[in-house]
Formats: structure tokens, sequence, C-alpha cells
């Protein structure tokens, strides 16, 4: 059987993954695109009592309560000081077997980048802020790399399956995220942004 060239096209594109990255305490990160819902301003988060540290508290995203990871708290640096630039990203995970939707804190939104398995190397063993087992790879920009989140792994906890799954039942006031947005949306599958910065674009 003869490959053609447009089917040997065809698996490149395939194999081709896409990713969001973002800053946080001064290093940038990425996680898979199809796992990026969308992009919110940082607006009121509420704060819940005896959830994790790293649980910056909830929002209510069109009625529903979403909670909001502050990443650096978990990877033990100092927890994000809420900025200009400062988003919310919306994510979609599986937890206790189910898809939940977490919002993760960014400093910044970068841009939307293209990789092939080739691009992609082994975490190191040592020498970053974030575990091993956080991590699918690194992947260079420009003189330093960009590190992938298994965004399963570090988003995914039972401690979360005891967060209300709706505003009534966790008896909390959340106000609604802010939808407002001047900018248009980050490139890329079943994302809309809501945040205007200058690190929302795609370079």
């Amino acid at each position: 059987m003869q490959i053609t060239r447009e089917e040997t096209n065809r698996e490149r594109e395939q194999a081709v993954q896409q990713y969001l990255t973002f800053m946080l305490g001064g290093e940038e990160y990425a996680l898979s695109l199809l796992k990026a819902k969308e992009i919110i301003e940082y607006d009121t988060v509420t704060e819940i009592p005896k959830t994790p540290k790293w649980v910056r508290g909830v929002i209510n995203l069109r009625g529903n309560v979403v909670p909001v990871i502050d990443l650096a708290v978990k990877f033990k640096l100092n927890p994000s000081v809420a900025g200009k630039l400062t988003c919310i990203v919306i994510t979609e995970v599986e937890c206790g077997g189910a898809p939940t939707v977490m919002g993760v804190m960014a400093d910044s939104v970068r841009q939307v980048i293209d990789l092939r398995p080739q691009d992609i190397e082994a975490p190191p063993t040592f020498g970053t802020r974030v575990k091993v087992d956080y991590l699918l790879g690194m992947a260079r920009s420009g003189k330093k790399f960009c590190l992938l989140l298994d965004t399963e792994k570090v988003l995914s906890t039972d401690e979360l399956l005891e967060l209300p799954d709706t505003l009534e039942e966790g008896g909390v006031t959340v106000p609604p995220a802010s939808a407002d947005s001047d900018i248009p949306a980050v490139p890329g599958p079943s994302l809309t942004a809501a945040h205007g910065s200058e690190g929302a674009k795609a370079e």
C-alpha cells in the first residue's frame, strides 16, 4: 500500500498538539489547549474555610461553583498576588472519576504554541520548583524552557470533592465572574478570552 503525501501531512498534523502558556512566579508553564475552556478576568474570589491552602477560593461561573487553584502555593512558592494582568484559566479535569471544572490562577497568559512529540523533552529530575509527577515534559521557549503541566495530576485531588457543587448546596454567596472583555479570543478550539491583557495574545 502506498502512502500518499496527503496522508503523511495528515499524520504530522495529528501529531502536533497545542498548549496554552502562562506565567506564574516568573516562570512559564503550559497546559494542553484541549483542557483549557476559557480565560476570565481575575475578579472576586470567595474564600471557603477548611479547604487546602492552594485553593484560593471559589467563583460563580454561570451559576456553578468553580474552585480557583493557586498553583504557586501548591508548588510551595509565595502565594500569587493579583495584578492588572492576572487571570483565571478555566480547565476541565477528571476528579473522582467525573469531569470537574476548575480555575487556575495565572500572572498573565502568553500564547498558544504548537508542539510535536520531538519538541518535548523529559522533565528534569532536579532543579525545578515542580514535582516531576506533575510534569509531562518541557519544551524550549526562547532561551528558557516552558514546563508542560499534567493537569490530571496537578489538579486532581480527593480534597476538592468536599466542595459544594452548587451555590445553594454550599450556602455561600458568590458574585458572578466578570464576563466583560475588550480583547480578541486567544486562538484555539473552544477557548475564549475574557481578560484584557497584552499577555493574552499569541506571539
